[in-house]
């Protein structure tokens, strides 16, 4: 039986670098946004691309891909790994 001590926070738990799962959803929010402006300009961008400026943290990566997901953005699959704006 856990106990209090004994169970998941995800708000105090520590991910790369020491930052709490709170400080990754702001700093993938910031991410999306600033990313969403590059794809509108560009067009599309590629997981790799977004990756390197997520400084490489899988999980800012990934919420950063939810996150313009839900602002309307083509975020690809395995087959087409890049980031496209719906028209």
């Amino acid at each position: 039986m856990l106990t209090r001590l004994d169970s998941c926070d995800t708000r105090v738990r520590a991910y790369k670098d020491g930052k709490t799962f709170d400080e990754c959803k702001a700093a993938a929010v910031v991410a999306s946004r600033e990313i969403g402006g590059t794809i509108r300009a560009r067009g599309s961008m590629s997981w790799a691309e977004i990756l390197g400026a997520v400084n490489y943290d899988a999980l800012v990566f990934k919420l950063t891909l939810k996150y313009l997901r839900q602002d309307g953005f083509d975020i690809g699959n395995n087959k087409s790994p890049e980031v496209g704006s719906v028209p």
